[in-house]
């Protein structure tokens, strides 16, 4: 098989929009066939997210306004990689005592997703924390939609039949706890390490402070 049916060219780059979270561009693509076409792209830093298990097997969410659908989502805690420098498990262990006031003992990678890879560059590792504990010492300041967001905990097993009865919708929770689910069915065994290599986003996936 010639390698150049694989071969995609980016042959110009045009910046459309710059916003405070997101980008977007326009790349026109040289396809394999000798064709071009353009392909918009929407640019975004990455983000990070925990499913926290407790020793009950209760999963520790929140439920946050999401203005684009215009409705109220259960959701992991989560947060985009926007300090620079910052390692993703440093990043993970923040948004989990901002949004839920939890520490962890026990990390690991539970997965690595693209949320949307026909239009977007984002990607999330989804960490496993366990060993919970609570934090008293925080100083997050909610603000926007954060100041309405309520923590919950709900069942694994009640998370997975949730999701397959589409009233657990946001995918980066529906992936989290269909992947835990299995993972625990393998008694947690094959697990990645918390710092293990990120292809998507190298820079971030070093060792935590």
């Amino acid at each position: 098989m010639s390698a150049d049916r694989h071969r995609f060219e980016v042959l110009s780059s045009r910046q459309r929009f710059t916003g405070a979270v997101f980008g977007v561009r326009t790349d026109a693509v040289r396809m394999p066939d000798g064709s071009v076409a353009d392909r918009d792209v929407v640019s975004h830093p990455g983000a990070v997210a925990v499913l926290a298990l407790d020793s009950a097997d209760n999963v520790v969410t929140v439920r946050q306004y999401r203005h684009a659908v215009g409705q109220q989502l259960l959701e992991l805690p989560a947060g985009l990689l926007d300090v620079e420098g910052e390692p993703a498990l440093d990043s993970a262990r923040r948004e989990l005592a901002e949004e839920a006031a939890l520490a962890a003992g026990e990390w690991a990678v539970l997965l690595d997703l693209y949320n949307s890879s026909g239009m977007s560059d984002e990607a999330i590792r989804v960490y496993l924390a366990r060993q919970l504990t609570d934090v008293t010492d925080s100083d997050f300041a909610p603000e926007h939609e954060e100041i309405s967001m309520t923590v919950e905990r709900h069942p694994l097993d009640e998370l997975v039949a949730m999701a397959l009865a589409g009233e657990l919708v946001n995918a980066t929770a529906v992936a989290g706890v269909l992947a835990a689910r299995a993972a625990r069915a393998n008694g947690w065994s094959g697990l990645r390490a918390a710092d293990a290599p990120w292809p998507a986003r190298p820079d971030r996936a070093g060792p935590a402070a």
